[in-house]
């Protein structure tokens, strides 16, 4: 897939998977690829194993991010947060004993062990990349888990995905392979001035009927 350059630069902020519970348990046993390099001292990518846990929701997240990011600017593109250790490059090497860690934090906008991380390194983007940079979050804004944080540091320059609102965590992961695929960014609004949640959207299904 060509990746597409964006007029105005942006940085994307991915709302993290659930790192315990049975594909967790799974993967940390799994034979495969990616298991054996969980287990391996080296590690295995951040963004691959958030993507295994995940599933459609956070690869669709992961694909648009890298079609879209800024790759040009001080800070990276893509950023993950990972509870316990702020946002991260999806490139960034775990090993089983890290993702056993980030279970027993919770991802939760009163805990300072998920939060203080978080605004420690959201800070420092801000700091790090120009007042035109677009910095837009792909995660549920209904929940104040990270959105609180986010906005405490950010504010008005923290947005996401207008047509996020009323769709559920696969029907944005499918959103976002289906725009990622076809080169077609989404609108942005700011989290700060929205409503934070709404009506189901409509499935495609039902929209093709019509």
């Amino acid at each position: 897939m060509e990746r597409t350059v964006a007029s105005v630069p942006r940085v994307f902020l991915l709302s993290p998977a659930r790192c315990s519970g049975l594909r967790a348990s799974a993967l940390t046993h799994s034979q495969h690829e990616l298991g054996r390099a969980l287990r391996d001292p080296a590690g295995a990518p951040l963004g691959a194993v958030f993507a295994f846990l995940s599933s459609l929701y956070f690869r669709g997240k992961l694909t648009y991010a890298e079609q879209f990011g800024a790759s040009s600017l001080a800070a990276p593109g893509v950023l993950v947060m990972a509870p316990g250790h702020g946002l991260c490059r999806p490139s960034t090497r775990v090993r089983v004993h890290d993702l056993a860690a980030m279970a027993e934090i919770s991802v939760d906008a009163v805990n300072p062990q998920f939060v203080e991380p978080l605004a420690r390194d959201a800070a420092l983007l801000v700091r790090s990349v120009p007042s035109t940079c677009e910095i837009v979050l792909l995660g549920s804004i209904a929940t104040p888990k990270y959105v609180d944080p986010l906005l405490k540091v950010m504010g008005e320059r923290l947005l996401f995905p207008s047509q996020f609102v009323g769709r559920g965590d696969m029907s944005r992961g499918g959103l976002l392979l289906r725009a990622a695929r076809a080169g077609e960014e989404l609108a942005y609004v700011a989290v700060q001035s929205s409503v934070r949640s709404g009506p189901r959207a409509r499935r495609l299904a039902e929209l093709a009927r019509d």
